[in-house]
């Protein structure tokens, strides 16, 4: 069975409020792609992948004109995919939902949302992903309100073998200062998002720490927009949020969740990291790439052989072989998906 992660960049500017695909000439949001080619692009991508199950990170939109699931399973329609229905949970109010195209003939999955809802004075006990979390991040005693602005997606899955497993989808808050201009801002912005996110992940560790003492098959995946030794403000606070998700070194080994990319960017933060994104810095006229995404999965899945993959198009010699798929993945985001085959 092969499950993914892809983050799509501006899935939703892709269909219009009837969930068709604008597929013309006209630009897409991505830089100097047109719609049509970023549609092809993505054609080509989710049909070299061929996964059982993709969760969709920046799914099209959910609102009162536009629907999530319609968009997608048009998508798949028109692309031909066995991954050809689609759920999501928690709707969001960022044009970036959180969504799983899946095969009907493997899986059933349905909307599990864990936790008890909160009123606007949160609770500090891993509440539903839709309500408020209190946690002190800066030790001044006074606990900081936090909120997902894209609710991880709770899904409990039941495979055509009779087998069960969780995922849970996971947009975690972006660390980039917006809006920031001077130094000093930008320090402050910066640090501040951070301290967001790491709250949102040591919300998130509180879930996936009950589903693995229960005794769970569980696969936690997307992005995170983290990673180890990604930036300086890391120090702060110790670790990065992908280590909180992924429990320490600290942790019982039965209760850590487990990516080989992370621990790889864990292992050796002076050598060169894997990297499932890739963006224009226009200051500095190149690219840089970042490991952004992952597929988390818990020890009973590890133990099925699991194989990892990033679909880098330059990383990848399969990508990179196969001209026509490396010019897709360059066309459909500034992210690469990442997939896992488990024997299930």
């Amino acid at each position: 069975m092969r499950i993914a992660t892809y983050n799509v960049e501006w899935f939703n500017a892709l269909f219009d409020n009837h969930g068709r695909l604008l597929d013309d000439d006209e630009w897409s949001v991505r830089y100097n792609v047109t719609r049509g080619d970023q549609i092809a692009g993505l054609g080509i991508v989710f049909n070299a992948m061929d996964a059982d199950a993709v969760m969709v990170i920046e799914a099209p939109d959910q609102n009162g004109k536009r629907s999530t699931v319609k968009a997608l399973e048009n998508f798949a329609a028109a692309m031909g995919l066995r991954a050809r229905r689609a759920i999501m949970g928690f709707e969001n109010e960022t044009q970036q939902e959180i969504a799983l195209l899946y095969d009907p003939d493997i899986m059933t999955p349905r909307h599990d949302p864990k936790g008890e809802p909160t009123g606007k004075q949160g609770a500090r006990d891993a509440p539903r992903f839709d309500g408020v979390f209190r946690w002190d991040l800066d030790v001044d005693s006074a606990p900081e309100l936090i909120r997902w602005s894209k609710p991880p997606l709770e899904l409990a899955v039941t495979l055509k073998t009779g087998a069960q497993l969780r995922m849970i989808g996971v947009h975690a808050k972006s660390k980039a200062p917006r809006g920031a201009e001077t130094p000093k801002e930008i320090m402050r912005v910066s640090i501040e998002n951070r301290r967001k996110q790491m709250a949102q992940c040591i919300w998130l560790r509180q879930r996936v720490q009950t589903h693995l003492e229960e005794g769970e098959s569980l696969i936690v995946l997307g992005d995170f927009n983290d990673g180890p030794g990604l930036d300086e403000y890391e120090k702060l606070f110790g670790r990065s949020s992908v280590e909180v998700v992924l429990g320490g070194p600290e942790a019982d080994p039965a209760l850590r969740l487990y990516d080989p990319h992370a621990h790889q960017a864990l292992q050796a933060r002076l050598a060169a990291k894997p990297a499932t994104s890739r963006f224009y810095m226009a200051d500095h006229k190149c690219y840089m790439s970042a490991l952004l995404d992952y597929v988390m999965l818990s020890p009973d899945l590890v133990s099925r052989r699991a194989a990892w993959r990033i679909w880098h198009p330059f990383d990848d010699p399969g990508c990179y072989s196969v001209p026509e798929l490396r010019e897709a993945l360059l066309a459909a985001s500034d992210h690469f998906p990442v997939s896992v085959d488990i024997e299930l």
